[in-house]
């Protein structure tokens, strides 16, 4: 294989383990959600008594101002996650682009 080739598949390798990664990290994202919501639910069947954990400390809250929390930090999670997708199809795009590249010179070395 020619070095422009190796060139290719170094590139080819490098972006999907960008790829990879990327993909796990939103996955997190959507997991942070996930546990998001759940505590929305929670918070909407508890009684007025509400409790969080910050720095290590139980502190008792005002269930208003823990639900206008997860609120917002939803909607941020939210916006975080549609980035990410939106830069994992830009990703994608390029991996397919560069294999369609290495494919075409493969099989003009074949």
């Amino acid at each position: 294989m020619s070095d422009e080739t190796n060139k290719k598949i170094e590139e080819l390798q490098l972006l999907e383990n960008h790829l990879q990664n990327f993909l796990v990290q939103k996955q997190a994202m959507q997991m942070e959600s996930n546990e998001i919501e759940n505590a929305l639910e929670e918070l909407k069947t508890s009684g007025d008594e509400i409790y969080k954990i910050t720095s290590g400390f139980l502190i008792k809250s005002d269930k208003k101002n823990v639900m206008k929390e997860l609120e917002e930090k939803k909607k941020l999670v939210s916006m975080r996650i549609e980035a990410m997708e939106k830069q994992e199809k830009l990703i994608d795009k390029d991996v397919r682009k560069l294999r369609e590249e290495i494919n075409k010179i493969v099989g003009k070395e074949a």
